[in-house]
């Protein structure tokens, strides 16, 4: 096997002229050069993907922008610990760690008398949906509220679970009621 130093300090091993090693350095340069160009555009795109997600993260998470809640929303006491029934996307400690600043732990729990359908839950009789409890405070709790656009997309009711514990859940605003609340309003 013949290395580039081989060609360089000794030509005549690899029974090359100093031309044909030039010519070929030339080669080998203009290649690099071609790969270092798509190195550098793939970097590129990457760090603006990553900005994109960066900026739609920030802006779904922790942006004071987009979130007008409608209404009055239950009072938040920052002192108080709350118990909340996540079903859905919450059920992922990552995700709840980029919505209040921690994972913290989630117990199994079930809400009996209702089914998962999508992003909601409906009364169902005989139904039980799986989920998961998790106490948060009031600072946290607020930062579910932003998540779940409480007021614009979900609303917060208090329901018992299985072992007769009351807790917080997100279900889904009915359009219908929140249009007819908006027009009674105006």
């Amino acid at each position: 096997m013949i290395y580039i130093y081989d060609w360089l300090l000794k030509p005549e091993i690899a029974g090359l002229s100093l031309k044909s090693i030039h010519r070929r350095g030339n080669e080998l340069y203009k290649r690099l050069n071609i790969m270092k160009k798509s190195v550098v555009r793939t970097m590129l795109a990457l760090s603006a993907l990553f900005m994109i997600l960066a900026g739609y993260l920030w802006l779904t998470f922790a942006s004071p922008y987009g979130y007008h809640p409608r209404g009055e929303l239950p009072a938040i006491d920052d002192n108080a610990r709350y118990s909340v029934f996540v079903y859905g996307t919450l059920k992922q400690p990552w995700v709840r760690y980029l919505v209040m600043g921690r994972a913290g732990t989630g117990n199994p729990a079930t809400l009996p008398g209702y089914q998962k359908e999508a992003l909601n839950i409906t009364p169902a009789p005989g139904a039980v949906t799986k989920g998961l409890v998790i106490t948060v405070s009031g600072t946290e709790l607020r930062a579910l509220d932003r998540y779940e656009r409480l007021g614009v997309r979900y609303e917060r009711v208090e329901l018992p679970l299985e072992s007769g514990e009351t807790v917080w859940v997100y279900q889904l605003m009915d359009p219908l009621v929140q249009e007819l609340t908006d027009e009674l309003a105006n």
